[in-house]
């Protein structure tokens, strides 16, 4: 399998968003029949949609409104809400930085110790609102921020680093056991990241109850350029999907599959699921909206890393409410808000009843996809050529 690059070495095709399409069959339905619900760790949730956990993108007042919403945000534990008593003041000197210092100015903002104390009261000033506290942070400090979490009313605890295994060593410190932690958590835990089909069935194998896909693909993300590793994310989640189908059929255990990064467009989210997704988490999308944090910047996760950042901050602007982006009316025609109506027409177009037929449309190689018809567009940067 796979094609020659070399003299005795061979590499396998994969594939991106821009290089597929849907191809619609013999059933068209009603978008506003079609189910676009999903279901993650036992929790069923209006929108599949995920906000990444990025500071940019996600603090207390944002998970609030994307949960009164039905979707889910993510808060970083390891971010600023848990180092700083008042976030806004620490993402004041982010966004408002010179761009040749925003590493450095980022680097000095994360130096600050992690509070633990904070990391019950976000998660209980979440609760409060009466929607569900979903937080994440790395395999190295899972063990000491996990019980703390599930006793504030965590909902959901996501393990969440570049690359996650079951395997890991180090010479340095006792790796984190994964199936001692999933067991011991008592609430749903989600892994994350990986690309690989025999490492999605090695994790699922832990007890998790979902994994996320994809390496480097985030807007904000250099881990491709710096450490060279990545998958494109068709080809990833389609993989990983066929991970969770094989573990499902031996164990009837359904673990769900997060395509995680490198959609712009209602349309990448349309092929994330036909690649076999049951939900997808944005970063991008959600940085624009005028409730996000970041006020029009983000930064990915890794990029505060003392020694080797892997992220950027990115000037995103502000496009409209996080509603918009979600349900619409979508006030732009570039694909980028109404993401969940998109999905939904897609799906009507397509024949899906629900997600898990979406799962099953079929797709074609399509590398002309962007291009066919679109030099108006292209020449006047307007539309999917912006």
């Amino acid at each position: 399998m796979g094609m020659w690059v070399g003299k005795g070495r061979k590499a396998r095709r994969s594939y991106g968003f821009d290089e597929v399409a849907l191809v619609p069959g013999e059933l068209t339905i009603n978008p506003n029949d079609v189910d676009t619900s999903c279901k993650i760790g036992g929790i069923d949730f209006q929108a599949p949609i995920m906000a990444s956990s990025m500071d940019g993108v996600v603090d207390v007042n944002f998970a609030i409104a994307m949960g009164k919403l039905g979707g889910v945000a993510v808060l970083h534990l390891e971010g600023i809400s848990t180092r700083y008593e008042n976030p806004e003041e620490a993402v004041e000197k982010i966004v408002k930085c010179d761009p040749t210092e925003s590493t450095k100015i980022i680097q000095d903002v994360y130096s600050k110790p992690i509070k633990k104390e904070l990391i019950s009261k976000r998660i209980t000033e979440i609760k409060s609102a009466g929607v569900p506290a979903v937080v994440s942070c790395n395999p190295q400090v899972a063990g000491e921020f996990g019980p703390i979490a599930r006793e504030a009313g965590c909902d959901i605890f996501i393990i969440q680093s570049t690359v996650i295994s079951v395997n890991h060593e180090s010479s340095e410190y006792e790796p984190l056991n994964l199936f001692q932690f999933c067991k011991e958590m008592k609430i749903p835990v989600l892994l994350g990241n990986c690309v690989d089909y025999k490492a999605t069935l090695s994790l699922m194998e832990t007890g998790c109850q979902g994994i996320f896909v994809g390496i480097g693909p985030g807007t904000a993300c250099t881990s491709r350029g710096v450490l060279g590793i990545g998958v494109p994310q068709i080809t990833a989640t389609c993989d990983c999907a066929s991970a969770r189908d094989f573990y499902y059929k031996k164990t009837g255990r359904y673990v769900s599959i997060i395509t995680d990064g490198g959609m712009a467009t209602g349309g990448d989210v349309c092929k994330a699921f036909a690649a076999g997704a049951d939900a997808v988490m944005l970063g991008n999308a959600f940085a624009r909206a005028k409730e996000s944090p970041g006020r029009g910047y983000h930064w990915g996760m890794a990029m505060p890393h003392p020694s080797l950042p892997r992220g950027t901050r990115i000037q995103v602007g502000t496009a409209g409410t996080l509603e918009e982006i979600l349900y619409g009316p979508a006030r732009l025609d570039d694909g980028t808000q109404n993401l969940v109506g998109a999905l939904a027409t897609s799906m009507g177009n397509l024949g899906a009843h629900n997600i898990r037929e979406m799962q099953l449309v079929k797709m074609i190689i399509a590398p002309s996809i962007q291009t066919e018809g679109k030099v108006y567009q292209a020449a006047q940067r307007v539309g999917m050529k912006k």
